[in-house]
């Protein structure tokens, strides 16, 4: 069954907590003088999985199990989310770590491959990662915007990105700064975790990005902070075959009229939308007037619901954010998709020799594929969900 799940990490551990994670990697040999001088000292950073009293089993970032052997001499200290170095860190014990921690790890090659013995030892505590976790994503929610790059200007620095909303597409200018951490995903992957640290120069018109800072009164502009960009696919079309087995989905593109083959991963995240929620985003895509407690329209003025998320899922006195609404929308599995079933999709670019993964699909939709016959209504969907692992999310993703 492929289902969205949460995860321990996402674009916000990735951006925020897992960069301090990397500067503690580099800033620990001076801090550790007992470390300097040793050639064959090697590192590992990951989450804590098991304990003993004398040994930590980490799971690694690339999903290995590692040993970790804790000395006599082993210098030990718990460091907070956010900091960058080791001033303020707390020296503790073993005793004091516990399951779902993350480990910086710097020591020796231990008896095997899986195995270290540690020399240092840099702690962040779960418990203070979610709580940093949910601040960056509660501020992506309230000020970061996602939408298609329209345009791109290197030497002023500035992107232009059309956010979709139900009343149609408003367009952002994006400032960009040195100041400004970029990011990419990578080409064929669904995880924020996988983003990379990135240039302007790498974001191209038709992207999808979204962009975290300060928005001008009126909306028009941001001046980011950071932005996560990459190449995805939205699709709008119907359904032609599903093979669980395989964990594969074969649709038929409407804008193209042609098949589409998609992986499903088990971070692909399969929702089915509400009848009547459907119904009113296909009256919004219509023209139409919204009826008693449709809540998808807004006054003329206000900032589109996509740009800004305020408590579970909505601006105060503003529309739903369609991308947090979804986040609690019934979940659905790949066996349950039949053939002639409606669909909207964002997935990954993919390759001549990989399919492209989904990222996002949505079932019930059929109302709005016939308001919008020509498959625009899936840039209503987009690859970043905040409530993602952890924190996106990569933002994500969110962001």
């Amino acid at each position: 069954m492929a289902r969205f799940r949460q995860k321990p990490r996402s674009i916000l551990a990735l951006t925020g907590v897992d960069t301090c994670i990397l500067a503690l990697l580099l800033i620990a040999p001076a801090a550790f003088a007992q470390d300097t001088n040793a050639a064959s000292v090697t590192r590992a950073v990951g989450t804590v999985k098991s304990l003993t009293p004398d040994t930590a089993v980490i799971t690694t970032d690339s999903g290995a199990a590692m040993t970790v052997q804790v000395q006599d001499g082993t210098r030990l200290v718990r460091s907070a989310p956010g900091q960058k170095d080791l001033q303020g860190a707390i020296p503790i014990k073993l005793s004091d770590v516990q399951v779902g921690d993350r480990m910086l790890v710097r020591g020796k090659p231990g008896s095997d491959a899986n195995s270290i013995q540690s020399l240092s030892i840099v702690v962040m505590k779960g418990s203070d990662i979610a709580a940093k976790q949910d601040q960056e994503r509660d501020d992506w929610q309230k000020r970061g915007i996602g939408g298609l790059v329209t345009a791109v200007n290197a030497a002023s620095g500035t992107i232009s990105v059309s956010v979709a909303s139900f009343s149609g597409n408003k367009t952002v200018v994006v400032n960009v700064s040195q100041a400004t951490k970029i990011r990419r995903y990578a080409p064929d992957s669904v995880k924020f975790d996988d983003a990379k640290p990135g240039t302007l120069d790498q974001v191209k018109t038709g992207d999808q990005l979204r962009a975290r800072g300060d928005r001008s009164s009126d909306g028009s502009e941001l001046k980011a902070e950071e932005i996560v960009s990459g190449s995805f696919k939205n699709i709008a079309g119907t359904v032609i075959s599903s093979d669980a087995s395989n964990h594969l989905l074969t649709v038929t593109n409407l804008a193209t009229k042609k098949p589409v083959t998609l992986k499903i991963t088990d971070d692909s995240q399969l929702r089915n939308l509400p009848q009547m929620m459907a119904d009113r985003i296909a009256r919004r895509l219509k023209g139409g007037t919204p009826q008693n407690g449709d809540n998808t329209a807004k006054p003329s003025g206000q900032h589109d619901a996509a740009q800004q998320g305020g408590s579970r899922g909505a601006r105060p006195g503003g529309a739903p954010d369609f991308q947090q609404m979804l986040s609690r929308m019934p979940a659905v599995e790949l066996k349950d998709l039949q053939k002639g079933s409606a669909v909207m999709i964002v997935a990954t670019e993919g390759s001549d020799n990989t399919p492209s993964s989904a990222i996002t699909l949505l079932t019930g939709v059929e109302p709005i594929l016939t308001a919008s016959p020509n498959g625009q209504a899936a840039m209503l969907l987009s690859p970043w969900n905040l409530n993602g692992s952890g924190g996106e999310g990569a933002m994500g993703a969110t962001p």
